[in-house]
């Protein structure tokens, strides 16, 4: 912070009213902008920056009230703000396709703003929210310093105390405390929301009425694969073969398939046959393992001898520059339908963008500055930080108490949560093309949930077409929004 701006200059929130008359359904809605202090013993240590959507007309003490947040960790709000939930969103191709610059934002039809309040929440070292790293001191002294590190918030347990204080301050000041209460979190944030359904309830006194995980990661040690956890290849197997039907690299036999015929006996390939011969290893004779990859071969356009060579561990990157290679393509990591140059196609190693989220970066960054400075009225001396890659880097658990102890997960927390709440619904969702957090993990995942039929009924899974970001198809996001206007629907009291 420059000593030209003081704290007080700098962190001056807004509120403004607007009217979108050009949607279907007209909405009358306010915006309020604000930072809110965040305390260690007391003593404030950190400003969450959050932008709130408050509809005008109806009983705010029945109207649902959404807080949502992005993941990484060390990402902001800023995706599903401007991409699928807020009144607002950048502009993309029908098909997920960036524009040409510059961003345009456009009225949202598919706003979650018809059914429920919205409050989108940047976490400490994203978007503009920041550490009170200093303050005007008495005359004659330095100025004090805050009490806690960057470190501090950048941490598993931390991070989900940080965003119960803001949701728990929020609830208070807005007097929102009797509004049916609905979290939703994308990537690492849907492991937030897993989490965050036991510690709000049991922590806080917040009672849930939903909550929605969007492309997870629920359980981190599924997002790696080794030549020891062989579950992590059967998981995107199904997510590599939707991306080989889509740019039309299946087998000619597999493409007259419609796509959920597809869809559905790639899967039961992968539990099968793949599968077994992960486990088995070399234990299977060459020639069965051989029949298992010229079979592969077909789901997902690659040669059975590539496979053959990669034991039918098929990297994703690997995955990516390999199943376009002819076309001179590479395809995205967190959107296999996306595709982009490989500028340096003759190294070794993928060294340039990534088509889903770096190529996109631009669009989210222009749209959510052009957003909160131009049409919200906040414009602070600060730069928006769509994603902190040090916060990334240097995430932390200290609630592992000991080296071998498994990597975190959460699915445990959010079966607790459920157990604890049996009125509470859930939904996850995700991409068929997503390659990161693959659709296939979830499900895996869900039956082994062990729920009794009163739990079970509250849970459902949803699949779109797109990756980790399907929101951005306009085909998606209408029935995404569809879907979850359902979800809200069953999940408030009548």
């Amino acid at each position: 912070m420059s000593e030209s701006h003081t704290a007080e200059q700098v962190f001056v929130g807004a509120e403004t009213q607007h009217s979108l008359n050009e949607l279907e359904h007209p909405l009358e809605f306010r915006t309020v902008s604000e930072w809110m202090v965040l305390r260690k013993e007391d003593k404030p240590t950190a400003r969450m920056f959050h932008v709130a959507y408050l509809k005008k007309g109806e009983d705010t003490s029945k109207r649902p009230v959404t807080f949502v947040f992005n993941g990484g960790p060390g990402a902001a709000s800023a995706y599903l703000h401007v991409g699928a939930l807020g009144p607002w969103r950048a502009a993309f191709s029908a098909d997920g396709e960036p524009l040409p610059p510059p961003v345009q934002l456009v009225p949202n039809e598919e706003t979650w703003l018809s059914f429920t309040d919205l409050v989108f929440v940047d976490p400490i070292g994203t978007g503009f929210s920041r550490l009170i790293e200093d303050e005007k001191g008495e005359e004659g002294k330095e100025p004090k310093k805050s009490s806690a590190s960057p470190q501090e918030y950048w941490e598993v347990r931390r991070d989900l105390e940080s965003l119960g204080e803001l949701i728990q301050g929020f609830l208070s000041k807005h007097k929102r405390w009797t509004s049916p209460v609905f979290l939703a979190g994308e990537s690492y944030g849907g492991f937030r929301v897993a989490k965050m359904v036991r510690v709000l309830q049991e922590e806080y006194g917040i009672g849930l009425n939903g909550a929605m995980l969007i492309s997870p990661a629920i359980e981190l040690a599924t997002l790696t694969g080794t030549d020891y956890n062989v579950l992590y290849w059967c998981d995107t197997f199904p997510s590599m073969a939707a991306s080989a039907y889509f740019h039309k690299k299946a087998d000619d036999s597999l493409l007259s398939l419609e796509f959920s015929d597809f869809l559905e006996k790639a899967e039961t390939f992968a539990r099968e046959q793949f599968l077994p011969m992960l486990l088995l290893g070399e234990a299977m004779p060459l020639e069965q393992r051989d029949v298992v990859y010229a079979e592969m071969s077909k789901w997902v356009g690659l040669s059975a001898s590539l496979l053959a060579e990669q034991k039918g561990r098929v990297n994703i990157d690997k995955f990516r520059r390999e199943l376009l290679r002819e076309d001179g393509w590479v395809c995205g990591l967190h959107d296999a339908t996306m595709t982009g140059y490989d500028p340096f196609s003759n190294r070794d190693s993928f060294e340039g963008p990534d088509p889903a989220l770096f190529a996109t970066q631009r669009v989210f960054q222009s749209g959510i500055n052009a957003l909160l400075r131009e049409r919200l009225d906040v414009n602070p001396a600060l730069d928006y930080h769509l994603i902190n890659m040090k916060a990334n880097q240097t995430w932390d658990d200290k609630t592992r108490k000991h080296f071998v102890q498994e990597t975190v997960g959460s699915m445990d927390e959010l079966r607790y949560g459920m157990a604890l709440n049996p009125h509470m619904k859930v939904m996850i969702t995700h991409g068929f093309q997503d390659l990161v957090t693959p659709y296939f993990s979830s499900a895996r995942l869900a039956g082994h949930m062990n729920l009794p039929p009163v739990l079970e009924k509250n849970f459902s899974l949803r699949n779109y077409h797109g990756g980790h970001m399907y929101y951005v198809w306009e085909e998606s996001r209408k029935a995404f929004q569809q879907d979850a206007q359902e979800f809200y629907n069953e999940a408030v009291p009548r």
